[in-house]
């Protein structure tokens, strides 16, 4: 369970950066979107990912401010005119608080802050405050602890005054810097008591793959870009009801159905946490225990918005993510989801047809399921001959080995 300010001992402005969380309210909070357009880069498709990220976390994006520039201001994101303009822009649309679509440096969020006198969130602040409202087990929200400590640790002297700041210095050690040591270290000990917490949460989640691998399940791993259809997909194979909003990152914890093949055979497929473009690697480290789901399945399910414009850009994220987890090279079902809001679907069913272990289907009105099902069955029998020979390799050349090493 996530510790309270007082637990750690924290003074509350030091605590307040875990804090500076967008709260749903019966009015929205009033968002300003800043970001800077590099040369060649996609800008406006980030701010709209942006601007429904805000109002996921339950604020309201009433105005983009954008700079061109071969990159951001080391001090202040933007560059001082900019600044100024988006400071005119809070009075004058009443804006509670800035979201920068990019991760600030410490001294860029305090200076920013200062400079607008507004809160200010960068992107990974503004995800991880969204992982915060939809973390429902004690395994979330301690990995959700996790993410936000270790990006608050690094931060923690930006939020000490001026004042306490001038303090320092060698035999001139004033009581903000004492305190903002403290407090580190207090951070630090969370740290590793959550990461202990975490490993256990590891172990027993191992311990449970375990058992059902000795009951000869075969796992698949729902994986997809969030917001893709993964968790009605789910409930589609399994007769379940698992929750599915269609808001971003509706699912964090893992969860695990069986599913009835066309053979008669059961499997057990997972649903994990939906990815994005620049998925804070923090999130990811943080997020082992759930994402080792995804890493010891037998099969991937890529499960892709085909009626999204930027599906392409989606799959590519997906990927990243996959490659960072080492597991890119799993056997992947490409699973083209939602062609009931797709018109035209000639392109669809011809990508199915040119591309190997493809399908497309709709999750909401079943159409498909059957050939994702035989295709399911299909590529794990694959795998499974796959794995077996491997091991009947490893075991020749154990073989092999120890026969060289009884002729020396």
């Amino acid at each position: 369970m996530a510790a309270r300010p007082h637990e750690l001992g924290l003074r509350k402005d030091t605590i307040s950066l875990s804090k500076a969380l967008i709260k749903t309210e019966k009015q929205p909070e009033k968002a300003i979107l800043i970001a800077v357009e590099r040369q060649n880069s996609d800008v406006d498709d980030d701010l709209r990912e942006l601007a429904e990220l805000v109002r996921t976390a339950g604020g309201e994006a009433v105005q983009v401010v954008r700079q061109k520039r071969s990159a951001p201001d080391p001090a202040t994101y933007l560059g001082s005119g900019k600044v100024e303009e988006v400071k005119e822009l809070i009075a004058a649309l009443g804006a509670d608080l800035v979201v920068v679509d990019d991760e600030l440096s410490p001294g860029q969020a305090r200076n920013l802050g200062e400079a607008l006198e507004r809160r200010v969130l960068d992107r990974t602040q503004l995800i991880l405050d969204i992982f915060a409202q939809r973390a429902r087990t004690s395994e979330g929200k301690l990995q959700v602890e996790l993410a936000q400590l270790s990006y608050m640790l690094p931060r923690l002297s930006g939020l000490y005054t001026k004042f306490e700041r001038q303090q320092g210095g060698i035999g001139l050690r004033g009581p903000g810097e004492t305190k903002l040591e403290a407090d580190r270290r207090r951070v630090r000990d969370r740290i590793s008591e959550v990461k202990q917490q975490v490993d256990q949460v590891r172990k027993q989640r191992g311990v449970q793959r375990a058992n059902r691998s000795r009951q000869g399940f075969q796992t698949v791993a729902l994986v997809g870009y969030t917001s893709a259809g993964k968790s009605t997909l789910l409930n589609a194979l399994a007769g379940s009801d698992v929750y599915a909003d269609p808001k971003l990152f509706a699912t964090l914890d893992p969860t695990t159905r069986k599913v009835l093949l066309p053979c008669g055979r059961s499997i057990l497929v997972s649903d994990t946490v939906g990815f994005i473009r620049r998925l804070p690697h923090g999130l990811v480290a943080a997020f082992r225990a759930t994402l080792e789901e995804t890493v010891e399945a037998d099969v991937l399910l890529h499960v892709v918005d085909a009626s999204h414009a930027e599906r392409d850009k989606q799959m590519e994220a997906v990927i990243d993510v996959l490659t960072d987890l080492h597991i890119q090279d799993k056997p992947i079902i490409t699973v083209l989801n939602k062609i009931d809001l797709v018109k035209d679907t000639y392109e669809l069913r011809e990508r199915a047809a040119l591309t190997p272990d493809t399908v497309y289907i709709s999750a909401k009105t079943h159409d498909g399921l059957k050939q994702l099902l035989i295709t399911v069955e299909r590529v794990l029998a694959h795998a499974e001959r796959r794995r077996r020979q491997e091991e009947d390799a490893a075991r020749e050349l154990e073989a092999e080995q120890r026969r060289a090493l009884r002729t020396l």
